[in-house]
């Protein structure tokens, strides 16, 4: 029985996963408020008619929180706090026939691909004069930026391909237009996200154009950072550290997926490089934008991985000395190359051999985070909590990295604004400063 009355046309958008189903949801926003409905981001109040569910399905942890996400508004909607739940991303792409058998409650699945077919169940049109509109979900200053979808790398352990398809990249002159229209309200921070990055411009200019499409987002008026995302190892463009180097806008900051740092798990994960030749890569792009900050991803535990091969990754770590550094511990993931294996790594030696990465990456960033005291940062202010103002340097990404803290007491700064900030004090992940005056 319906406890209380709910508010007709409007919808509940709930986001789960990565950056990527972010910008998704962002752009389903705007449709939808086109189409005369009252959108709510992962709304506080049981109050809105319909929820749509955009769901992760990348790994177990993720697969669990958005089944765990949907059963709940499932509930929610026997109770009558809900009249319709529509559930639609990554987990929906890939397992929507048994998702319909066991949670029935769901009004409708829909993969990632469906956004036209998912409005018109709501009977909305699909806006095509809206190509690059977005409800911003992250503070107004900063942007997620999808370049491209799919992806067509042949990872062993990775089902990407399966919910996301194959690479497809967005034309540069739709990119610049959007990214002109963001900026032209209040974005001061692009982040430019893809599966793979260096993949882009392939299939529309049949060469990699990440390097064009930067020079001409960087010549954008009024657009202070620019931040890379995912880019992948094997044929990675050196000309886009040549953009990177010359161009002021463009953060010196890379993320860079590596995945292992044994040369024989490497091989096994199909990754198409050498631990050998993915240092040579490093000292490459070290060279090339000496300040740069790297930051890497690395899996703990995929099928097959000995003592001896964890222990070269940690050696390769201790060496490389990354900026920054996180790992997962392996999936077995369904219809992906590496299921055919034997899962042999047990869950606890897992956890243990990444918790002994995360230790030893905790010392690295400690004694780099040290070398920062007594510099000078151009800081962007994203947030007050507490009692400090908390932003980041070009070298940090939001929700991820480094923070820099400043005291409220101590001074005033507003949120969106740029600072130069000099740090007094650092620990592991974050920088204590004070601002220029």
């Amino acid at each position: 029985m319906k406890t209380k009355t709910l508010k007709k046309n409007k919808v509940n958008v709930v986001t789960l996963g990565c950056s990527k189903n972010t910008f998704d949801s962002e752009v389903l926003m705007a449709q939808l408020r086109a189409n005369q409905f009252e959108v709510e981001h992962e709304a506080k109040q049981d109050d809105s008619e319909i929820v749509i569910i955009n769901t992760c399905g990348f790994i177990d942890n993720a697969k669990q929180e958005s089944i765990d996400t949907i059963l709940r508004y499932a509930e929610a909607k026997q109770e009558g706090l809900v009249e319709k739940v529509y559930v639609t991303g990554c987990l929906s792409e890939r397992y929507k026939d048994d998702l319909e058998k066991e949670i029935p409650e769901v009004d409708a699945y829909f993969g990632t691909r469906d956004l036209p077919r998912l409005l018109k169940t709501l009977k909305a049109d699909y806006k095509h004069e809206l190509i690059g509109e977005r409800i911003l979900t992250t503070p107004s200053h900063y942007a997620y930026f999808k370049i491209a979808e799919g992806c067509d790398r042949p990872c062993s352990f990775c089902a990407i391909p399966l919910m996301r398809g194959k690479h497809q990249s967005t034309p540069i002159e739709d990119l610049v237009f959007q990214a002109k229209g963001l900026v032209a309200n209040g974005v001061k921070e692009l982040i430019l996200i893809a599966q793979d990055l260096t993949y882009y411009g392939l299939d529309l200019y049949k060469k990699r154009a990440l390097p064009d499409l930067l020079k001409r987002l960087s010549d954008i008026e009024g657009l202070e950072w620019i931040r890379l995302h995912y880019a992948y190892p094997s044929g990675f463009p050196i000309d886009v550290l040549d953009v990177m180097a010359e161009r002021e806008n463009i953060c010196k900051y890379l993320d860079m997926p590596l995945q292992h740092g044994s040369t024989k798990i490497l091989t096994a994960m199909r990754r198409g490089i050498t631990r050998e030749k993915t240092e040579d890569l490093v000292a490459a792009i070290r060279a090339k934008v000496p300040n740069l900050a790297l930051r890497t991803t690395l899996i703990a535990g995929y099928p097959g991985e000995t003592e001896a091969d964890f222990q070269e990754m940690y050696d390769f770590v201790q060496r490389t000395r990354f900026e920054r550094l996180g790992i997962f511990t392996y999936s077995h993931e369904e219809n992906t190359h590496a299921y055919q294996f034997n899962d042999d790594v047990s869950e606890a030696l897992k956890k243990e051999r990444a918790d002994a990465i995360m230790d030893l990456q905790s010392g690295i960033s400690y004694e780099l985070n040290q070398l920062k005291i007594g510099k000078e940062f151009k800081v962007l202010i994203d947030k007050a909590e507490g009692e400090y103002f908390i932003g980041r340097t070009e070298f940090d990404s939001p929700e991820v990295d480094n923070e820099v803290l400043i005291k409220k007491s101590e001074a005033y700064v507003r949120i969106g604004d740029f600072s130069r900030i000099y740090i007094n004090n650092a620990d592991h992940y974050d920088l204590y400063g004070s601002i220029v005056l």
